[in-house]
Formats: structure tokens, C-alpha cells, sequence
């Protein structure tokens, strides 16, 4: 509940509003422009009580005159003094945001709340900006974003204090599809991926969930959270009515919905909005599609409010009647609410994403966002009294194959770290955001927590490799490989229950006799040989490569690795990877495909413990395993890997994938986690697949 010491409960009060309902001050409500052009619509600042009244009879006329000369007296005992500055949308006098009255939300959490009925509610008066109530209490929602996926489970209650700490009241979470279900009804919500143990532990912590199920999510990851096993047909159709689609969200959603259901608002939870899909505006594909995921999450006992999130100029098209509509967005514009006033107009804007940075792609440079602009922005939602949601508050890291890709142009991997710019860094340290931040709340929130202490770090002894085995001596320690007539998409190998394979790489062999003008189509990169000599690359843009003339027949192999899936546009349609069509020399079809799989999943590395490795020779080019140890003392902490002179590839750590390194940036150290690691000794497999490098350093500071 927003008020002041000693003023009366929204639920007690005449409808007239009282001056603590509005942050620019007594007699005063803000409101921003609501497009559509009419004549007839409100004042971007209408004073409170300035509503149209009956005429009055004339014996009234001494009351009034009285009241002119008294009442400034009268309220000044109620409120403070103001400094006004310009208001940036209509000019007039607007307060200072240091001189708001303070919010005591301090009852308004998920430990203070118990007894429930009315969950998250939108209310407009007459004379009012629309608002948000939560058990009648009217609420300002201060959200910030955290994927519990992409954080070590040790670390989840850290991450979440620092968020109450800073001053916010909501944590908002992705739910990734393609992690949870990751075969036909097979599904895993175990340690990262624990959900039901996220949101409770944000519960006892005080904060409430704002959850986004999807089950298209987005979020960088890869193909945006749908499982790729959906491309095995070409013929469905992702993110539409299609039966092919709906039929396997309908599945997915009575599994996970039913994990969640008990843990909504009117339940005892803190869950207190649902979000249907995500950024649908964008994609707009069939008009059916988003109503039909608004009755999937109600007939399946959703019961909190449901809301959609597109980005400004993309509202008209995704939002569902009847459900609030949200905008994303990455800085305060006039003008970015006009289209979101044509779908509601007595609705409290909620900006579902407010961009503090932005993720990084391999060959770019690092996105950064300057801290005062942040905070500036986030000052005028709160003064024109509009709720939001910090994207991202920590982004974490994109641990294993999971990333996701961008292909405007050309395509490009999401970096392993997520660490986004937010407030929190990838490692959940604080930075100049989080302190601008806090310092504005903690202007206007009665009472902020004290600050979690920093997660140590560490620098440990460099270390280098001492062993390795090349790709082709651990062939035979793979599972048994699949033989075809001709090559198969990573997501039709007939693997893993007949779901295929969702990331890693694959290797395709067959027997050529003759040289030639080697043609193939494949995603997203592939390494070519002939028997273990290297002989160029295929990618999207490069299809034919010369393969010299042979005096014998020759293996010719294939290795291709998928870089991440397309995770946003409607290019997720086509997003198989491996070989997607037939490969020819001199437009001669080849035929007799041996097909490995490298999915590189902790079987794998345990499988290789009892293999012979090879002692490392001074330089070694093409694809590798390389293994080093680890000494982290008795007390292991966080720290950052640094592979100096190594080129490309993944690091497992006691068997866990930590993700991509690449020597292009502009990531060039990767985050590993304290929690992950064992006492005293480590052990550090690389996969290289170019060259190998030298030294495995260690540092306390990421380096991007």
C-alpha cells in the first residue's frame, strides 16, 4: 500500500482521491497523453477534485470564500513542500522526485499478506491515473528480471536479497520450454531448474513472481525456448493454432501449469500475473494463437491476472481483449504509449521490459548503457506513477549450448555470458546502476534492507594441459553412430527416444574416390576434412569448397556445429541445423553417411575418465580434448577462466558445461562458479576444435 504516515487506507477513504494518492503532490495527478486525437479527452494534468460539478446554491457562496483563504493553510500541515520543475510531456509545474511522499509497501509482501481474496487488480477513478491494487491497496510494481536458469541454484537466494536490497518488490522469470520437456514427456525441474523452489524462495525472501511461462519466451536463448525437436516436420507451423503445435504446448502446459497453480496470489503464493506468450505483436502469424494460450492458462486453473508484453509499435497486434497489455521498451519516449492508449485507455501502464543494456553477440563489441540515463528513466516512470520491470536486473550466464542467435544479416551467437549490463553483473556483483538505484528508492521506499555482502572471488594458481585426445581417437567411446543413405538434420537423428539432437555438434563421414567442387548446405559452421587433414569451412554464406584430387579413396568428414538457434523473427521456422540437404561434388550426389553425435552431456566426460589420453605435444591443430587440473584450495570461490592463445570451443569443469569461449571477443573470460567447483582439485576439460592454446589463467574481474 502507497501512503504516508497516518493517512487512511485507500479502502476507507470517499472516492474523491487524497493528496497521498498522487506522487507530484497535493492536488495534482500526472497523466500522460492518450493518443487517438480526440477533442473531448482529459488534460495531460488534471488537478485532483476538477471534475465537472452540479451547480451549487448561492448560500454556499461565504462556505467557499472561506475555504479559498483556509484550505492552502489546512493541507499544508498534511504535506511537504515542493520544488516544481517543468513537466517534460505537458509543460506544466511537476514536482521533484526527491520530494515524493514515501511508499510503505512494508505489509505488502508475500511473508505480511495473509489474508487473501483480490489478487493484482487495475482500478480507474475518475480523476485519476489508472492503478494497480493489490488486495485493495493500491501498488506500484517495481520489477526486475532474474531467469533462475541461468543462475547457479546456490546463488538464487543471493541474487534475489540483492534484488529486495536494491528496492524492488517483484522478481519476473522466463520459464525456457526446451529445458524443462527435454524429450516427449520427459520432463526435468530438478537443481537449475528447480521453478517451484525459485518462486518460493523469492516468497520468503518478500518478493512477489510475475511469471512468463511462454511458450515462446525469447530471452536469447535458443529458438526461444521451443523445443527443437517442433522442426523435425516442416510442415508445423511454430507459433500458431497449428494442431502440430498447439497439441504439444497443450501437453507441455499440463504438466507445468499444474507445478504452479498452487503457488499463485489467492493460493498463499507469490505468483500475482501470468504472462500469455511473449512479444506475439512481432511474429503475428494467426489471430487465433494468442487467444487460444489465454484459455489454455484458465482452463488449466490460472486465476491471476493475465497480461501480454510486446514492444511499443507491435501492441496492436499482440495484445487479447480483455487482457492487460504491456510495452517493452528501452527509454521514455512521449510518444511510446500511443498505440498502447488505442487497446486500453483505463488500464495503469506496466513497461513488461525496460531495457537496462542489451546482450552481446560473438564478433561485436560489448553493449554497455550508461547508469545516470538508467536512472533517469526509471525516475519518470515512478513520478508519472507507472509500473515496471527492470530487463535485466541480473542476467546471468548462458551455461552449456543454450544461447540463442540473431540473423538479420547474418547469423550470430548470444555470448555465453548474459551478463547484459544489468545492475547486477553476470557474477552478481553490485555496479553503478544497482547504487543510482537504490539511492532513488531508497528516497521514496520506507524501509530498504541492508546490502548482502559481495560473493568472494578468487585468482588461482594458472594451470596447463597435460593430456589430450583428438576427435577422431574418441569416436569409438561415442554412442553407436547413425548410418544413412543421406545426411540428416541434427533434429531428425534418430536419437534420444526418437526426440534427435537439440545442441552440440555432429560429425558426418563418408568414402570418397575422386576430387572436386564439394557443395552443401549447412548450419550454422562446419569444419571439413579429408581423413584428419583440414581443408576449409562451410558456413550460410559459403556452400562450395574445393576438395583436391585423390589418388585413393578418402573419408571425407563433416563437422558441424550449431551456434544457436534463431530466438526472435520468424526465421525460428527454418532453424535446423547439421547438413539440411544433400551434399554433391560436381553435382553428384554422395551417398553412405556414418553420422556422429556430440552432444557432449555429462555421460560423455565420465565415459572419457577411464579412456587412454595422450601426453599434449607442444602444438596440435584441429579438433581436440585437452585436460588440466584445477587446484581451488579448501574453500573454493567464484572466479573467471582466461584462455590465453586458444581459439574456439567449450570448457567443461568436473563435467559441467560452462560454454563457448571464442579468441573473436568480445567475451574473453568465462564465469565459473564457486558452488561448481570441488575442494582442492578440478578437473578442466577444453574442446578445441582449431588450435591449441597455452596457459589456463584465472582472474577476480570478468574481461569483455
Amino acid at each position: 500500500m502507497c501512503r504516508r504516515p497516518g493517512s487512511v487506507p485507500l479502502a476507507a477513504q470517499s472516492p474523491r482521491p487524497s493528496p497521498w494518492r498522487c506522487p507530484a503532490g497535493p492536488g495534482c495527478v500526472p497523466r500522460l497523453p492518450r493518443g487517438g486525437g480526440s477533442s473531448a479527452r482529459p488534460p495531460l494534468l488534471q488537478p485532483v477534485g476538477m471534475a465537472s460539478r452540479p451547480r451549487s446554491s448561492p448560500c454556499l457562496f461565504w462556505k467557499r470564500i472561506l475555504c479559498i483563504f483556509f484550505l492552502p493553510c489546512i493541507l499544508s500541515g498534511f504535506s511537504p513542500r515542493v520544488k516544481h520543475k517543468k513537466n517534460l510531456l505537458s509543460g506544466k509545474a511537476q514536482p521533484q522526485l526527491s520530494q515524493y511522499s514515501r511508499f510503505i509497501w512494508s505489509h505488502l509482501t508475500p511473508l505480511e499478506l495473509r489474508n487473501r481474496s483480490m489478487g493484482l487488480q487495475t482500478e480507474s477513478r475518475v480523476g485519476s491515473n489508472p492503478y494497480f491494487t493489490l488486495e485493495g491497496h493500491k501498488f506500484l510494481i517495481f520489477g526486475g528480471s532474474i531467469h533462475y536458469f541461468r543462475v547457479p541454484r546456490e546463488y538464487w537466494r543471493d541474487r534475489l536479497l540483492k534484488l529486495k536490497a536494491c528496492g524492488f518488490n517483484t522478481v519476473t522469470t522466463y520459464v525456457p520450454w526446451n529445458l524443462h520437456e527435454p524429450e516427449r514427456g520427459r520432463f526435468d525441474f530438478s537443481g537449475n531448474l528447480d521453478l517451484e523452489a525459485f518462486v518460493l524462495t523469492a516468497a520468503e525472501i518478500g518478493l512477489w513472481v510475475i511469471l512468463r511461462p511462454g511458450p515462446y519466451i525469447c530471452s536469447e536463448i535458443d529458438l526461444g525456448g521451443l523445443p527443437s525437436r517442433l522442426l523435425q516436420d516442416p510442415q508445423v507451423n511454430l507459433r500458431t493454432t497449428d494442431k502440430g503445435f498447439v497439441e504439444a504446448v497443450d501437453k507441455y502446459f499440463d504438466h507445468l501449469i499444474s507445478r504452479v497453480v498452487h503457488l499463485q496470489y489467492r493460493k498463499g503464493g507469490p505468483i500475482i500475473a501470468v504472462q500469455v506468450e511473449n512479444e506475439y505483436g512481432s511474429f503475428y502469424k494467426d489471430k487465433d494463437y494468442m487467444p487460444y494460450l489465454q484459455q489454455a492458462l484458465l482452463k488449466r486453473g490460472i486465476v491471476e491476472l493475465l497480461l501480454t508484453s510486446d514492444n511499443v509499435d507491435d501492441v496492436l497486434k499482440g495484445y487479447i481483449k480483455g487482457v492487460l497489455a504491456t510495452i517493452n521498451m528501452k527509454k521514455f519516449r512521449k510518444d511510446a504509449f500511443q498505440h498502447l492508449y488505442k487497446v486500453q485507455r483505463d488500464k495503469p501502464i506496466m513497461i513488461m521490459e525496460y531495457w537496462v543494456g542489451w546482450f552481446d553477440t560473438w564478433g561485436s563489441k560489448h553493449e554497455v548503457k550508461d547508469a545516470g540515463d538508467v536512472k533517469n528513466t526509471v525516475s519518470e516512470f515512478i513520478k508519472f506513477e507507472i509500473s515496471f520491470n527492470v530487463y535485466m536486473f541480473h542476467g546471468g550466464t548462458n551455461f552449456g549450448f543454450i544461447n540463442g542467435a540473431i540473423n538479420f544479416v547474418k547469423h550470430a551467437g548470444v555470448v555465453t555470458s548474459y551478463d547484459y549490463d544489468a545492475v547486477l553483473t553476470e557474477a552478481g556483483d553490485y555496479t553503478k546502476k544497482y547504487s543510482k538505484l537504490r539511492k532513488l528508492f531508497g528516497s521514496i521506499l520506507v524501509p530498504l534492507p541492508p546490502l548482502p555482502e559481495l560473493t568472494p572471488k578468487a585468482v588461482y594458481p594458472s594451470t596447463r594441459s597435460s593430456h589430450y585426445l583428438p576427435l577422431w581417437d574418441v569416436l569409438q567411446y561415442l554412442d553407436e553412430p547413425v548410418m544413412s543413405k543421406m545426411p540428416v538434420s541434427m533434429e531428425n537423428l534418430p536419437i534420444n527416444n526418437g526426440n534427435g539432437q537439440s545442441y552440440g555438434l555432429v560429425l558426418y563421414e563418408t568414402p570418397i574416390c575422386s576430387g572436386g567442387q564439394l557443395h552443401a548446405h549447412v548450419r550454422d559452421v562446419a569444419q571439413v576434412f579429408l581423413n584428419e587433414t583440414t581443408i576449409g569451412i562451410l558456413d550460410d554464406s559459403i556452400r562450395n569448397l574445393k576438395i583436391p584430387e585423390v589418388k585413393e579413396c578418402q573419408l571425407l568428414r563433416i563437422l558441424v556445429e550449431n551456434q544457436g538457434r534463431v530466438n526472435f523473427s520468424w526465421k525460428i521456422q527454418n532453424q535446423q541445423k547439421g547438413l539440411t540437404g544433400p551434399v554433391t561434388i560436381n553435382n553428384i550426389s554422395l551417398e553412405g553417411f556414418t553420422i556422429y553425435s556430440l552432444e557432449m552431456k555429462m555421460s560423455f566426460f565420465k565415459r572419457l575418465r577411464y579412456v587412454p589420453w595422450r601426453p599434449v605435444p607442444n602444438s596440435y591443430s584441429g579438433p581436440a580434448f585437452y585436460r588440466a587440473t584445477l587446484r581451488a584450495g579448501s574453500s573454493p570461490k567464484d572466479t573467471f577462466l582466461r584462455l590465453l592463445n586458444w581459439n574456439y570451443g567449450f570448457v567443461f569443469i568436473n563435467g559441467r558445461n560452462l560454454g563457448r569461449y571464442w579468441i573473436i571477443g568480445p567475451q574473453e573470460t568465462l564465469y565459473l562458479p564457486g558452488a561448481w567447483l570441488h575442494p582442492e582439485d578440478n578437473e578442466i576439460i577444453l574442446f578445441e576444435k582449431i588450435k591449441s592454446g597455452s596457459v589456463i589463467e584465472t582472474t577476480d574481474q570478468p574481461v569483455l
